[in-house]
């Protein structure tokens, strides 16, 4: 659980910091177009679906990739 916490809170390399940012506002327009305040296509709404995942994903995954942890390689 230590190495998880480490790992959310050391610095995260530019490339994924972008990702990271890419993968927030893939989320939110999932999420958008989920509370859309009317009745859309099944379709859009299986894309808002999958966007707000792969989205979350995105963003949790580039947040826990480092530089390094600790000194080892």
């Amino acid at each position: 659980m230590n190495k998880i916490i480490e790992r959310a809170t050391a610095p995260t390399p530019k490339f994924f910091k972008v990702l990271r940012n890419i993968g927030l506002a893939m989320a939110a327009v999932g999420g958008t177009i989920l509370a859309a305040p009317i009745v859309l296509p099944v379709v859009v709404t299986s894309i808002g679906g999958y966007l707000a995942v792969a989205g979350g994903v995105i963003s949790a995954i580039s947040q826990l990739t480092t530089e390094k942890v600790d000194g080892s390689q």
